[in-house]
């Protein structure tokens, strides 16, 4: 049984129980009357009361026993309808909490999963800054690209979503706004170094976009470019841009609170055309301000 199943159920009896309790108050209010009534006649009958009148009173007396005891036999199965929908509230209750329970740990564990794999992922980086400041050769290493091709759009994104809006969207970049985008599709070419390429390519792009999916959030190569992006926006301000691809704010939310926080571009609401136009904006829009005041 689920939690919403559980909890229909639980406030399902509650208004049985509520219904069941309304009729006992209205036979209690029936015996109390056919009581009082019975006491009315006895009182009526004196030794002046005639020995016909004395049989009229004392059928009314009968008449109102009998009804005493269909009242008294209809609160005893009221009393026993109560006592079964009270003891399976009680179960149903205990079942719910156990749901409840349930469902809170699960939720936990799914929070601890991220957070470990951010701490691992942080853990990662920060070994490869220091291996690569360890084996730097003269005043070069792999993140020493001066001479490398710069680019205006870094696409973070899962392989998954390329079907459905990534290799649209970064063609309508190339061909229509002229923009030099790195894409893994476009650009990673057979045996290179995966690690080292994409660290190469954040460090000589000017925009990351980040296309956030429920595929996305799961994988470790797009953490991996998503932690970079984050330092590098550490250092120099504004750089990443999200996208929003079939994916909720709440499930954002559970994944990054930051990214959560910003201001970003939704798929369920925008076509690639008109994503890839913001996009083109916002980069003629930089180019125009001087370096320092970006």
């Amino acid at each position: 049984m689920s939690v919403e199943q559980a909890q229909r159920t639980v406030n399902q009896l509650h208004k049985d129980i509520a219904d069941l309790e309304k009729k006992m108050a209205g036979l209690v209010k029936k015996e109390a009357d056919k009581t009082k009534r019975i006491g009315v006649v006895q009182k009526s009958i004196t030794k002046n009361t005639s020995v016909s009148m004395l049989k009229n009173k004392d059928r009314q007396i009968q008449g109102y026993q009998r009804d005493l005891a269909r009242l008294i036999s209809d609160k005893a199965s009221i009393n026993n309808k109560m006592a079964e929908k009270r003891a399976k509230l009680a179960q149903t209750t205990v079942k719910l909490q156990k749901e409840e329970s349930s469902r809170a740990k699960n939720i936990e564990r799914q929070q601890n999963s991220i957070y470990e794999t951010y701490e691992k992922q942080i853990a990662e980086l920060s070994e490869q800054v220091k291996l690569q400041e360890k084996f730097a050769i003269s005043d070069k290493n792999v993140f020493d690209s001066s001479t490398e091709e710069e680019y205006d759009v870094f696409v973070s994104h899962a392989t998954e979503d390329k079907d459905s809006f990534c290799d649209e969207f970064v063609n309508i970049l190339k061909n229509e706004h002229h923009l030099n985008v790195w894409y893994d599709s476009l650009n990673l070419k057979w045996g290179d170094n995966i690690r080292t390429e994409i660290d190469k390519r954040l460090i000589k792009s000017k925009f990351g976009v980040v296309i956030l999916s429920k595929s996305y959030i799961k994988k470790y190569w797009t953490n991996y470019e998503l932690e970079g992006l984050f330092q590098r926006e550490t250092n120099i301000g504004k750089l990443i841009l999200p996208i929003w691809h079939d994916i909720t704010k709440q499930e954002i939310q559970n994944f990054s609170p930051s990214l959560a926080g910003k201001m970003s571009m939704n798929t369920a609401i925008m076509t690639p055309s008109e994503i890839a136009e913001k996009l083109n904006e916002l980069y003629s829009s930089s180019k125009e301000r001087p370096e320092t005041e970006r």
